[in-house]
């Protein structure tokens, strides 16, 4: 080995070969276990290395890579402190394997010799913070995890993890550091050389395609379910050409992506319930769960195609949603081969579908009106949220920006057109989300109008002293909209589902749900030195959205609004 080998240690080598398989960033919480990877990175200037972003929570710097994967589809690196790291890291994991996000998670492990080996335990911590199984504590959200043993098996264990993070269904996986290994010279020969591993993407069979077009295209009463997305860009134009051609009606069931524009003639509204009941075919795009088992189902004869990475979502222990064809594949070229199967039906279906088209069209402009009506603000000036989802959509379109919801704007009364414009939290509810992600996302396009809006419980949870740090410290003009209810309001409304005439319901204070008296946000951000204004009347939120936004684009720094709505 040469002397410039034997300088590179493992935990350098590792950033290396992530760079090489084009990671761009590592979001970094460092510990007593990274000395070797600052002594590398220093030693190496950032040459050959993801850039590093310094990030004083863990959950944020794992919502970082996910609002990253999201803009870029590219997987980005987390790197964490021993157990305690990763144990703040373990929700980000929660809401990156529901998202089928894919990471690298990587933590130290607290070194195992107490003497006589460089870079083993010199303080009480050390100690302290040993576990028999650390990697438990993340094993059920990723998808492989292992503990590097070797500095030689560097390049190997990196292009197995990114390759098996990115196969179909992708997600996040989980690499253990002890830091006597990150401290040994590793070789350098291998680092800068192509990825070893491709990942897998599987398809479905052609049988299945034709059998899939054939009962869509002579179905009557046809009903597409989405909930997270079409696959994108390509997905989500390929979509709205399948529905005008077909008349196929589109229902977004608790989305948190945007699968349809909002005013495609064919989007249908977010109960399911009452074109489900009575459809004879039901194509579920991508959907955990397409409709409330408790509330509705398809009738008996109806039969039930899901697409997407995992249709069947494997990783989920109980899920009964019936799946008479399931297509496993990328979303959209799965739809795309939909779409070319079903052309050879369309001459024998064209009257018919024309028929459905134009009834379609009409009924579903009415109750999309009537939702829209519904959320004008209430006659004292006062702001719900759908008056604030109403009006911070039409400034998102005004300025062509994407929307972040966590318990923050509703889809239902909102006006978006385009394709990744608007994102909502993972169905695990791992709370703190959403500002992180959207500092993911804005970090990948800098020039991106980015509006992170969250209930104020979810803003609390995100840690927001770290999250205005990162934004100043990155340059990341970020829009962040809290909307202040100063109660949990999710746990209310799950209340009085439960208990429609409990006591709960009737008491004048929810017992457990208040959030108040609510802290002056605006302080909060102006720490980090954001422009910050408190809204309290509904006329006076869209000339603050503005001078926020001016702020961003003239100023090139963070902006914070904190709104005063009423309970839902």
């Amino acid at each position: 080995m040469s002397t410039s080998d034997r300088s590179v240690n493992a935990g350098i080598a590792l950033l290396r070969r992530f760079k090489q398989l084009g990671i761009d960033y590592a979001f970094v919480n460092s510990g007593t276990d990274f000395p070797p990877i600052i002594e590398g990175v220093a030693e190496a200037g950032g040459a050959d290395l993801p850039e590093l972003i310094v990030a004083p929570h863990e959950h944020a710097a794992m919502s970082m890579a996910h609002g990253y994967y999201l803009a870029t589809g590219k997987p980005q690196a987390v790197m964490v402190h021993t157990n305690v790291g990763l144990a703040n890291a373990a929700i980000g994991a929660i809401n990156a394997a529901c998202d089928h996000i894919p990471l690298i998670l990587c933590s130290g492990r607290t070194p195992v010799t107490e003497s006589g080996r460089f870079g083993g335990r010199m303080n009480p911590i050390n100690w302290g913070q040993e576990m028999r199984d650390q990697a438990a504590l993340v094993r059920e959200t990723t998808k492989w995890d292992f503990e590097l043993r070797f500095p030689e098996q560097v390049t190997d264990l990196a292009d197995r993890a990114y390759a098996i993070a990115t196969s179909l269904p992708r997600g996040p996986v989980y690499l253990s550091l002890p830091r006597e290994v990150l401290c040994e010279p590793c070789p350098s020969d291998a680092l800068a050389t192509p990825p070893t591993l491709a990942a897998t993407v599987p398809a479905p069979r052609q049988s299945d395609i034709d059998a899939a077009a054939e009962i869509l295209a002579r179905a009557e009463r046809p009903l597409i379910i989405g909930q997270r997305g079409a696959g994108g860009a390509a997905g989500f134009a390929t979509l709205a050409e399948l529905c005008d051609r077909w008349a196929f009606p589109v229902v977004e069931f608790w989305p948190n992506q945007l699968t349809l524009a909002t005013d495609h003639p064919l989007q249908a509204g977010y109960d399911p319930g009452p074109r489900l009941v009575e459809a004879d075919a039901v194509l579920v795009i991508d959907a955990l769960t397409p409709w409330a088992p408790h509330e509705h189902a398809p009738p008996a004869d109806c039969p039930v195609i899901q697409i997407g990475q995992d249709p069947l979502f494997g990783r989920t222990p109980v899920r009964g949603f019936r799946a008479d064809l399931a297509l496993p594949g990328d979303t959209a070229e799965t739809l795309g081969r939909l779409a070319a199967a079903l052309e050879q039906h369309y001459a024998a279906r064209a009257d018919a579908v024309a028929a459905r088209h134009a009834a379609l069209t009409s009924s579903n402009a009415k109750a999309r009106q009537a939702r829209y009506d519904s959320a004008m603000p209430a006659a004292d000036g006062a702001l719900t949220k759908a008056s604030a989802a109403k009006i911070i959509s039409e400034c998102a379109e005004r300025h062509d920006a994407t929307v972040l919801s966590e318990l923050g704007c509703p889809l239902s009364f909102m006006t978006l057109t385009r394709p990744n414009s608007y994102f909502q939290e993972p169905h695990s509810g791992g709370l703190g989300w959403g500002f992180g992600t959207a500092l993911g996302y804005q970090l990948a396009d800098r020039d991106k109008l980015m509006i992170a809006t969250m209930g104020d419980g979810s803003y609390m949870f995100a840690n927001p002293v770290a999250c205005h740090q990162i934004a100043e410290a990155a340059g990341l003009p970020l829009l962040t909209v809290v909307l202040n209810n100063a109660s949990w309001n999710a746990v209310r409304m799950a209340t009085k589902a439960v208990y429609p005439d409990g006591a709960a319901a009737r008491a004048n204070a929810m017992p457990l749900t208040a959030l108040s008296p609510s802290p002056a946000f605006s302080k909060i951000a102006e720490a980090s030195r954001a422009y910050a204004e408190r809204i309290e009347a509904a006329a006076d939120l869209p000339d603050a959205l503005e001078r926020a936004i001016e702020v961003i684009r003239r100023d090139r720094r963070q902006a914070l609004l904190d709104v005063a709505i009423s309970p839902d």
